[in-house]
């Protein structure tokens, strides 16, 4: 498995949310065969004023350059390499650069601006902003030559920024998926250093003893091993999702250690022999771990039943994972404790700790004698609960997870004040008929379509065929950026031609230029045209608004009998993705309930104890989801998995305090109290630590740069915590109280 580790990878597919055969997964797939990449755009942007002084412009036109010479870029578009058309002695038009000899200066400056096409596309003139846009080919963004490829281009636009004294801005896909890959990568790493250091320092302080932390720390290491190597074994890549499970794995790990070596001190401290010690730690803490590490594997393993391919990964690696650990638990930590030395006095000291054993009998007296404002206090937790449940909202963006101090997410703002954000949206125009694309009713009904997008806020330059026609009118009428507009019927009719690359205009070979432009937004059969939009991150609460706005004016101008319109890239599938993975994920926890609960049932064979759990488990989930409604924490696949991890840990700490319980009342038959009093003292010391354990290793994530990750460390936390709080008082005095009822 170590050898199969080492050679996990992370992934850099991003549209693997939804499954294959969703219709927004196949259309965006139609579009990508039909037009290429739409996310396959990186921009770069500056702000000043003397942006065209000759020094200052010969020198970014060098970096354009320095940037295009970079393996794997494409193409690039910026302001030195804009080109214009203009009409020769002889009448024919022929697409020329802005800037070339005998046409540089004040001159090619005065051009360039007087070309409507350029502006809000490649500069504002209101604050001085300019951008360039870099292509990069979809074979090394989907390749980890991103990762050399992205920062190269970033080193040459920072050098020419620090000798400019200008700031450097960057986005769009190519980037932010870069980083985010690349902190996944770094923050697995860092999490798994934390949670071993952190985890060995409680547990070094609980058990006082080198040897039980090494054992411990062995045993979830082991795990940490084999759930990377079965990512590789399973054909999967590391994502978001699944570069969690490692850390996971060492904070789960770390309770089945803890149970099984405070049992076996706790048995050779009152027998001082070792090997009946061992005997009777796996005969009591095997069925307990067994079927506390089987509800935390059914908790995330049900993911792999939804039809997410990002959630089916992390699902069936956890699931397994999960149940391998308590396998290699349950084999190693006997058979190393078998050939170690026995523990001493000062290894077993704690088991008489002072405060603990008080605090573990103030508690039992609550269970026993104050049963009823436990009832109301837990009536309360949950009555604040459900009331911050109704709060609760639905919201994520496609960098949300990146804070606001985040330079990724500074320079989005950017781009989205200065030119109306960087996010890409496609719509795809069917006529059905072949040259339906250049018929002048389709294009005049495309120009009025995108001017009515061009009012919506949040909404950057849209670009389609009909946007190269007005370059070539404006040419046409001398130059005259008046006429930058899409011609009558019987000018559109002379462009027809043009339109269907039958024939092309001036003499050169740059004259192609124009025709390359033009039919980027039309198929080789010019039935099916291309409307691209560049949006601001609006967010999942207003894009379904506007998008079903665009959709609707849509319909009107291409009436559904005539034309078949399709929205989608990357915007859409995102928000898909988005809706699927939260719904997926409500599924699964209700499918994790029942599972849960029904191997409770198998196991206990009793509703009481059944209805007991699921009271004393309710109440902390209620509780969180109250805090998040509270807070406004929104509802996204990160916080929405919060509670099938919690659900799955949570209930480990109830079944060992059923299953002790179960064997301590035939040791005092009877008497309710008694047994209740002896399974707190017996399981509290361990519950306590081990939810201290998993609340701290769950917190390193609170230092991740993601906020997603983030709220998923402090949430499940959170909910261990108060797991914690009622499995030790809110339990026993049900247990109590049931079973008095009972008889």
């Amino acid at each position: 498995m170590g050898y199969y580790a080492r050679q996990a990878k992370v992934g850099y597919e991003f549209t693997r949310a939804i499954p294959t055969d969703n219709i927004k997964y196949m259309e965006y797939q139609n579009f990508l065969k039909q037009f290429g990449e739409d996310g396959g755009i990186m921009v770069i942007g500056l702000q000043r004023k003397d942006f065209f002084e000759p020094a200052f412009f010969q020198r970014y036109t060098a970096l354009a350059n320095r940037i295009k010479a970079v393996k794997g870029v494409n193409s690039i578009l910026s302001i030195p390499a804009a080109v214009t058309i203009e009409t020769d002695s002889a009448g024919k038009m022929q697409v020329m650069p802005v800037w070339r000899p005998g046409n540089e200066g004040p001159a090619a400056v005065s051009n360039f601006l007087n070309l409507p096409f350029y502006k809000g596309f490649l500069y504002n003139p209101d604050s001085n902003s300019y951008l360039m846009a870099v292509g990069i080919s979809k074979e090394v963004l989907n390749s980890k030559e991103r990762l050399t490829v992205i920062p190269q281009i970033q080193a040459l636009a920072n050098t020419f920024g620090k000798e400019e004294e200008v700031t450097m801005r960057y986005s769009g896909l190519p980037l932010i998926r870069t980083v985010m890959a690349t902190k996944v990568q770094q923050e697995m790493k860092l999490f798994i250093v934390l949670s071993f250091l952190l985890t060995a320092l409680i547990l070094f302080l609980f058990f006082r003893s080198l040897v039980a932390v090494l054992v411990s720390m062995l045993v979830v290491g082991i795990g940490v091993v084999f759930s990377l190597g079965t990512v590789v074994l399973a054909g999967y890549q590391l994502s978001l999702l699944t570069g969690l499970i490692p850390p996971l794995i060492v904070v789960i790990g770390i309770p089945n250690c803890v149970y099984f070596i405070n049992k076996y001190h706790s048995e050779f401290a009152a027998s001082g022999a070792k090997e009946p010690a061992l005997l009777e730690m796996v005969n009591r803490m095997g069925i307990v771990t067994l079927f506390t590490n089987l509800t935390a594997a059914i908790g995330f393993g049900v993911f792999f039943f939804t039809r997410s391919v990002l959630l089916k990964e992390f699902g069936l690696v956890a699931g397994l994972n999960l149940m391998a650990i308590f396998v290699i638990s349950l084999f190693l930590i006997p058979a190393l404790l078998s050939l170690l030395p026995p523990p001493g006095k000062r290894h077993t000291r704690y088991l008489q700790s002072g405060w603990m054993q008080r605090l573990l009998d103030r508690l039992g007296r609550w269970a026993l004698h104050h049963r009823s404002w436990i009832y109301g206090a837990s009536l309360l937790a949950t009555l604040i609960g459900v009331l911050g449940l109704l709060r609760l909202h639905m919201e994520t963006r496609i960098v949300d997870d990146l804070p606001q101090s985040d330079h990724v997410y500074r320079d989005l703002k950017f781009f989205e004040t200065n030119f109306g954000g960087v996010m890409p949206l496609e719509m795809v125009i069917d006529t059905r008929k072949k040259y339906g694309a250049t018929l002048p009713r389709t294009l005049q009904k495309t120009d009025s379509l995108v001017q009515w997008m061009h009012t919506i806020p949040g909404i950057g330059r849209v670009l389609a065929v009909t946007e190269p026609i007005k370059f070539a009118a404006q040419a046409a009428a001398g130059g005259d950026s008046a006429a930058y507009q899409l011609p009558d019927e019987t000018g559109l009719k002379l462009a027809g031609p043009i339109l269907r690359g039958r024939t092309q205009f001036g003499d050169t070979g740059k004259a192609t230029v124009f025709n390359k432009l033009l039919l980027s937004f039309m198929d080789s059969t010019r039935s099916i045209e291309r409307i691209s939009v560049s949006m601001a991150d609006v967010g999942s609460r207003r894009l379904p608004g506007l998008l079903d706005s665009i959709r609707q004016k849509t319909a009107e101008i291409f009436p559904a009998a005539d034309y078949k319109a399709t929205l989608t890239g990357t915007s859409v599938v995102f928000l898909e993705g988005n809706y699927f993975i939260i719904h997926s994920l409500r599924d699964s926890l209700i499918l994790a309930f029942l599972m849960i609960f029904g191997c409770m049932v198998l196991l206990f064979r009793s509703w009481r104890m059944v209805l007991i759990s699921f009271v004393v488990n309710a109440v902390p989930l209620a509780l969180t989801a109250g805090l998040m409604g509270w807070m406004g924490v929104p509802l996204k696949p990160s916080t929405v998995l919060v509670f099938s991890v919690a659900l799955g840990i949570t209930v480990d700490v109830t079944i060992r305090f059923l299953v002790t319980y179960r064997q301590d009342r035939d040791l005092f038959p009877g008497d309710v109290n008694a047994a209740v009093q002896h399974t707190l003292r017996e399981t509290g010391q361990s519950i306590l630590y081990t939810s201290l354990i998993l609340a701290g290793g769950f917190g390193v994530f609170c230092l991740s740069s993601f906020g997603g990750t983030k709220s998923l460390g402090f949430l499940t936390s959170f909910t261990l915590l108060v797991a914690m709080v009622t499995n030790l008082t809110l339990q026993p005095a049900l247990l109590v109280w049931l079973e008095k009822k009972r008889k």
